[in-house]
Order: structure tokens, then C-alpha cells, then sequence
């Protein structure tokens, strides 16, 4: 795997970085990829990644959750009930535009093998679309995939760049993918992550903005028939946050994607969904209340919690963009990747990003 961002001396924003950078530095959290590339019969380069978000079993215990929408031109599943209960209570998979309901029904057939009595369920699926270098139509993934990504979960350092469900991915023109990255905030003498998982397609050529830098494109692009291009960010944490609390933290995301040159346009995706793995409530519990804890709202709190929000989320879209392979697709499509050590030669990238 190419270098990371982080790697080249580059700081995004003034907080810490987790001890992996990553969203597994949340405890609990976990994630696998599962990457599907061939050449014959049909040009298949696509994949599922797997978001476990938080220890044990989500089912038995769904862990608190909301979502944005910024511009809502995707195939989700899942965000509704999502909203109106405020909780998650299956793994959470990303995966391209036309395999969202084959993944969704092998994500409930996985649950169903560990809780055969379980009569409904809300399995939370996203997607992007990667038909410019994926036979899309071919609906590749399937339920045999989906059971190696989730098995694959795991906490620790994650693979990025053009790998499970960002096989296929292009953003700015450049090859995309899966980046990820966390920060670390102290309250009351107690440290807590932010972790952020993307999955880039989207943005212009040309558009790419490195820390308030514009930078010039530097390898041909792939041909611009994409229209708008999608995002998904998955953002996780341990503070515990109520569900208005996770709403507000995820419709920071916005700013994050603006800092590197997005522009959410009118067929554009951006879909972002918050996790805290506090504040847990057993499934079977058999009381009619339950106590919890939560964030204060000032701004010693929210100020640090937003920027951790906006600073991962602008990482990791950088992130998969430095860590992503060249890849040739269908139709001889190559979406090269980001020459970042010419990029260093041309651009002052490592000074310290001032608030």
C-alpha cells in the first residue's frame, strides 16, 4: 500500500491524531474488506467493506446512531429507521450502487443465522457507483462476499485506498477509495476518539484542494461522464452522545468534504452516518428506563467535538487519495493514481494548518 497522508509530515488541523489514525482507534470498532478483481469474462473491479461498530453484538445491543443526508441523490437502506429510533443494530456495509439490495439481504441473512427468531430488522447499507471501471451491471458481490468482509472485521491498522467497496471508486480525477482517520479529544481529564471511514467518488478534476491549496491536475483524468460523483462517511466515537447530538456531530461532515474541493452537486450523493458506542441499551432488557450519560452542549464541547468531525473526515478523503493504486477498468479506463511525491515538489503541503 502506498504512504499515508500522515506519513509525508502533513497535519490536518490542530488535534491529536489516534494511535492508528483510523476509526478503529474508537474501541470496539472494526472493519473488513472484501475485494473483487478480474478481467474475464467481464471487468469486474468492485468489492464490499464491512463497518462493525462497537464490541459484541450489535443486534443484542445497538449502539446509538444518526445520519445526514447533504444532497440525497443514493440508494441507501436503512437511513429511515435510522432517524426515527436513533440506533443501529446491524454491522453497516458499503458497497457499489447496483449490489445495495443484494447486500442488504445477505446482511440480513447473516443476522438471521445468529438470531433465527428475529422478525424484523434494519440493516444500514450505502453505496457509491463505480461503473466507470466496474461492469456494475453484472452485480457482482455477493452473499459469499459479504460473509468474508464481515469475518475480515477487525480492529487495528485498516487496508485503504482501492480496496473492498472502493475497488472502483475515482475521486478529483484521480483514483479513490477507502481512507479513514481519527482524533483524540479530552474532557474532564478523559480521552475520547473521533474516527471517520470514507468512501470517495466524487469531485471534479481540478477541484482538488490541499489545505486551502488548489492543486492543478497532474496526470490526464478519466473521461467526466460521471455527472457528480458520491461520498459516504461513516463516523464513529465513544463520547456519549444522544441521538440531536450525533445529528449535529454528522452535519459537520459537510465542511469537511468543502475543505478538499467538493461542491455537492445536483446528482451528487453525500451520505453521513454517526455511531457512539456508549450508552448501550440491551435489546432484551426488561425496565422501563434506563439512565445514561451525556455530552454537555457549550462551546468547550461542541467547538472541539466539531472540528475533530470536520479535521477526520478532511483527512480521509485525503487519505484515500494518497494511499489509492492505479487502476485499469472497463472499457480501458485507467483512473491513475495521485503523483503526490511530484505534488510535494510543486506544493508547501507540511506547514502547521492554523485555526
Amino acid at each position: 500500500m502506498r504512504k499515508r497522508l500522515m506519513e509525508y509530515g502533513i497535519q490536518i488541523g490542530m488535534l491529536e491524531r489516534g494511535r492508528q489514525n483510523s476509526i478503529t482507534d474508537v474501541p470496539g470498532v472494526r472493519v473488513g474488506h472484501k475485494t473483487l478483481v478480474s478481467n474475464s469474462p467481464e471487468v469486474i473491479r468492485t468489492g464490499v467493506t464491512a463497518i462493525i461498530p462497537g464490541d459484541g453484538d450489535v443486534y443484542d445491543a445497538p449502539v446509538r446512531g444518526a445520519c445526514s443526508v447533504i444532497n440525497g441523490f443514493g440508494k441507501s437502506i436503512g437511513l429511515l429507521q435510522l432517524e426515527e429510533l436513533g440506533r443501529i443494530e446491524t454491522p453497516i456495509l458499503l458497497t457499489n450502487t447496483l449490489n445495495t439490495g443484494l447486500v442488504s439481504d445477505a446482511l440480513v441473512e447473516y443476522t438471521l443465522s445468529a438470531h433465527p427468531a428475529c422478525r424484523s430488522l434494519n440493516p444500514v447499507v450505502g453505496e457509491c457507483n463505480d461503473s466507470r471501471l466496474n461492469q456494475i451491471e453484472r452485480r457482482s458481490v455477493s452473499a459469499a462476499d459479504v460473509g468474508e468482509a464481515l469475518k475480515a472485521a477487525s480492529g487495528g491498522p485498516i487496508q485503504t485506498g482501492a480496496v473492498g467497496s472502493g475497488t472502483g471508486m475515482i475521486c478529483f480525477g484521480y483514483k479513490g477509495g477507502i481512507g479513514t482517520a481519527s482524533r483524540i479529544l479530552n474532557f474532564d481529564n478523559t480521552p475520547f476518539t473521533i474516527g471517520a471511514l470514507v468512501l470517495s467518488n466524487f469531485g471534479e478534476a481540478g477541484d482538488l484542494t490541499i489545505k486551502g491549496r488548489r492543486i492543478a491536475p497532474l496526470v490526464p483524468g478519466i473521461p467526466d461522464d460521471h455527472l457528480d460523483g458520491s461520498i459516504m462517511i461513516i463516523l464513529g466515537t465513544d463520547l456519549p452522545l444522544s441521538h440531536r447530538q450525533l445529528k449535529r456531530m454528522s452535519n459537520r461532515a459537510a465542511f469537511g468534504i468543502a475543505r478538499t474541493g467538493g461542491r455537492c452537486g445536483h446528482t451528487s450523493g453525500e451520505i453521513v452516518i454517526a455511531f457512539s458506542t456508549a450508552n448501550r441499551v440491551p435489546r432484551s432488557t426488561k425496565t422501563a428506563f434506563v439512565e445514561t450519560r451525556c455530552l454537555v452542549e457549550n462551546n468547550n464541547t461542541m467547538g472541539p467535538l466539531f472540528d475533530g468531525v470536520i479535521d477526520c473526515v478532511e483527512e480521509a478523503i485525503l487519505d484515500s487519495l494518497f494511499t489509492a493504486e492505479s487502476t485499469t477498468g472497463k472499457n480501458g479506463h485507467t483512473a491513475h493514481a495521485l503523483p503526490v511525491e511530484e505534488m510535494m515538489k510543486v506544493y508547501d503541503l507540511t506547514s502547521v494548518t492554523a485555526r
